[in-house]
């Protein structure tokens, strides 16, 4: 169970159960535990299909990383890159 004080707040803000918060802590945990690689991959893949160019999705990709809750080392175009395209 994620951290009983943080499931106590969000339910007392939201008005979900402690049981309804506790889920909803642990899928926000879950979504920031994944890996930095494979964040890069989805989030390029994702937005390669909606049209994207690589350029642009180099930039959304590093400001993206930026706002993670535990930031991510900041990469350069060719880290990403070679995350990428291994």
């Amino acid at each position: 169970m994620p951290d009983p004080e943080l499931v106590a707040h969000v339910a007392g803000s939201t008005g979900l159960s402690e049981g309804e918060a506790a889920r909803v802590v642990g899928d926000v945990l879950a979504h920031y535990r994944e890996p930095v690689e494979d964040f890069v991959r989805r989030r390029h893949a994702r937005l390669q299909l909606h049209g994207a160019r690589n350029p642009e999705i180099y930039r959304t990709i590093a400001a993206e990383l930026e706002e993670r809750v535990v930031a991510a080392p900041e990469l350069s175009e060719r880290q990403l890159r070679r995350i990428i395209y291994g």
